[in-house]
């Protein structure tokens, strides 16, 4: 099957099947909401879970195949594996961690979106509630990549490995790449001058002394508060030291049960806190947080540096990388020297599909070599910003090659060699859990 060579080309893993799981109890109408199809350990996987895995896979444009859905529950079988094993083996996660994952990715939706009102109407759930059901499953996601990278750390491929993964491949299977680029940026985000710290600064005193006066703090933060608690009357969950902004941690445990601060300034902006409780290193807080946004002459002064840090590589030879690397904004090319890589192979030529159609459409009107002018952009929270690009190179179309696509092959051949390891520890590995599969679904041959 097509999924499944694609998701266990390399991990063979035998699951007995046990029978006997329980079985979800039918609603008042009778109709089976969900069961639990499968449990290794004390993990177990929903039917729910499959079925939605399954729609992904189908609104990617691929075919209906019962195949494709045994292949799927495969992976999530594997998953589960992994985090039990995980378990027995003291593999760890802190909850700090997932919850900054957690947030990322509610902050990637937010973007994608606009708005948290939206979110929350697409979503049929609040905000809060996303948070916590998408906790679970992420701290799942980031113990079986840990527990993998434990198993696999330190591997590496030769050059002549890669050769040798290469010729394997037999021509008829080669892939077809399409027009490739190489593109790199050096991003620049305005900030905020003092001025506009201050007017801030100077809000924030004015929101405090209404509170102060007796207006709600509630109504204050849902008016005013520019982050995510803002519905919720800026309250937030408990935080232990260490989980949030040092500068906000510092005011919140300072600060008397029910006592207000003075405007505090964080990364984020500025915050007036109040403490709710606390219980030894824990502590729970309400804030609103007002964001200082940058003014036309912070604009201006951001154009100006970029245009200078240009002219040093234009006219002064200075290195693009460099530069990119040290005055870089943007967090995903900046390590890269400012390119832009595959997200799969590391690769620094990307296809000209996947790049942002703002800058397919810039790099359209330059030439090999060029370095473009500072151009202002979106990005996708609504805010501007100005970038340099540098067109570095275009590969046309292609039949993959050792000269053109060398790293897509070592890193394909890199996941050769580290799926044979995992295919090994499962192998061994699979004793020392307890794994059972409904009867429904032994026609996937994974027993």
């Amino acid at each position: 099957m097509q999924l499944k060579a694609t998701l266990s080309k390399f991990i063979i893993i035998s699951i007995f099947c046990l029978g006997g799981i329980a079985q979800a109890q039918p609603n008042q109408e009778g109709v089976v909401i969900d069961k639990i199809i499968a449990k290794v350990d004390d993990y177990i996987v929903l039917k729910s879970d499959l079925e939605q895995s399954y729609l992904n896979y189908l609104s990617q444009g691929q075919p209906r195949s019962e195949e494709a859905r045994c292949g799927i529950l495969e992976s999530l079988v594997v998953n589960k594996m992994m985090a039990a094993r995980a378990e027995i083996d003291s593999v760890e996660v802190t909850d700090a961690e997932v919850r900054s994952n957690v947030d990322r990715r509610v902050s990637a939706i937010l973007a994608g979106i606009g708005s948290e009102s939206e979110v929350e109407k697409q979503y049929g759930k609040s905000l809060d509630q996303i948070k916590s059901e998408l906790f679970e499953s992420i701290k799942e996601q980031m113990l079986v990549q840990r527990m993998q990278g434990e198993l696999t750390a330190g591997m590496e491929v030769s050059p002549a490995e890669v050769r040798r993964f290469f010729k394997k491949i037999p021509r008829d299977s080669l892939p077809y790449f399409s027009s490739e680029v190489k593109v790199a940026q050096i991003v620049m985000k305005p900030d905020p001058g003092e001025s506009q710290k201050e007017k801030v600064r100077q809000q924030m005193l004015s929101i405090r002394k209404q509170i102060m006066s007796g207006t709600s703090f509630e109504s204050l933060a849902r008016k005013y508060s520019e982050d995510g608690s803002a519905p919720g009357g800026g309250e937030l969950p408990y935080y232990k030291r260490g989980e949030v902004a040092p500068a906000f941690e510092a005011s919140a445990m300072t600060l008397e049960i029910g006592e207000l601060s003075e405007p505090v300034e964080s990364d984020f902006g500025f915050h007036l806190i109040q403490l709710q409780d606390r219980k030894g290193n824990s502590f729970k807080t309400r804030h609103i947080l007002v964001i200082p946004k940058p003014s036309p002459d912070d604009y201006l002064m951001t154009e100006q540096f970029l245009d200078s840090l240009r002219n040093q590589i234009f006219i002064d030879s200075a290195d693009f990388q460099a530069v990119a690397k040290e005055h870089s904004d943007d967090q995903f090319t900046s390590s890269n020297g400012g390119y832009f890589a595959d997200q799969q192979t590391g690769s620094l030529s990307v296809s000209v599909e996947t790049l942002d159609p703002g800058i397919f459409f810039a790099i359209d009107t330059m030439k090999i070599g060029d370095l473009s002018k500072p151009m202002r952009y979106q990005e996708k929270d609504g805010s501007y910003a100005y970038r340099v690009l540098y067109y570095k190179g275009k590969t046309p179309p292609h039949l993959a090659n050792l000269d053109d696509d060398y790293q897509k092959i070592a890193t394909a051949a890199l996941n050769s060699k580290q799926n044979k390891k995992l295919n090994e520890w499962f192998l061994e590995a699979k004793n020392g859990v307890f794994i059972e599969i409904d009867p429904e679904y032994k026609h996937c041959g994974l027993n």
